[in-house]
């Protein structure tokens, strides 16, 4: 009985718990208070960025527009369309794990989720959950609008949908990561501006990369985001600078990678238990 009983406190010691291997229930509840968080604030979250993504898309065209002709045989304003959406979504993502945390720290109120009996993995799933479904929505809200408004095409929904979805899971990621970091809301800024705006901007968001220099097309192919707008351009128009399925490799990897990186700072509990 004594042997018996030592065997099972070595076993929750080891880390099994009483409710199973998966915390279904603390997963859910996660997840739910992320996508509620966002959704209180709809007209900030989802309203805004639509509008935003619509002005950009109508400076540039009435701009460049009618001067600028065909870009890989389509239109300008549906080359342009693709990389307006996906420079959208992750901004979202990035904001919605990002600030998470971070207003969670600020606040003190941190330790309220790292209670909860959640492993890392638990809880990088449930932050990155709300960052996928926050950028999922932008996106088919987005794309809806483009359709109604200059018929915008989806030639491969599927590729679009994956490069989408890894796109926000990536820079979600990402946003964990500066989350857990940054020491105060200037940090996070400096993130944002030093690191996810040239990321998104000089990934061939406006232009093809087929234009640039050669030193510059070399840099541009080191960028993960541009393999991620290109994806998302062959989803929505059919046409890309780069194979599609090697965009799907790189993304996949590059997502994998930050996503154990997260895993990594809430397992040792980096920034968050000190």
């Amino acid at each position: 009985m004594e042997m018996a009983h030592d065997k099972l406190q070595g076993e929750t010691q080891m880390g099994v718990r009483r409710f199973g291997r998966v915390n279904w229930l603390g997963l859910y509840t996660l997840t739910e208070r992320e996508i509620r968080r966002f959704l209180a604030v709809w007209t900030q979250t989802l309203l805004a960025p639509l509008v935003t993504a619509g002005l950009f898309l109508t400076i540039f065209t009435l701009a460049i527009g009618p001067s600028r002709g065909d870009v890989m045989g389509v239109p300008f304003v549906h080359f342009l369309a693709p990389g307006i959406l996906t420079m959208t979504v992750i901004q979202n993502a990035f904001a919605n794990t990002s600030s998470s945390i971070m207003i969670s720290k600020v606040q003190g109120n941190i330790v309220d989720t790292l209670m909860p009996p959640l492993s890392p993995g638990e809880l990088v799933i449930g932050y990155l959950s709300g960052g996928a479904v926050r950028g999922m929505i932008v996106a088919v809200a987005i794309w809806t609008v483009m359709a109604v408004f200059v018929s915008l095409p989806l030639a491969h929904p599927l590729f679009a949908i994956a490069f989408v979805l890894l796109g926000a899971l990536f820079i979600g990621g990402l946003g964990i990561l500066a989350g857990i970091v940054s020491q105060k809301f200037d940090h996070m800024a400096a993130i944002t501006n030093f690191i996810i705006t040239p990321l998104s901007f000089l990934s061939g968001t406006f232009y093809s990369v087929e234009t640039l220099p050669q030193w510059f097309k070399t840099l541009t192919h080191m960028n993960p985001v541009f393999y991620l707008i290109d994806g998302v351009r062959y989803g929505i128009i059919g046409r890309s600078d780069s194979a599609p399925l090697l965009g799907l490799c790189v993304m996949g990897g590059v997502t994998a990678v930050v996503v154990f990186i997260d895993w990594q700072f809430f397992k040792r509990g980096t920034n968050l238990k000190s």
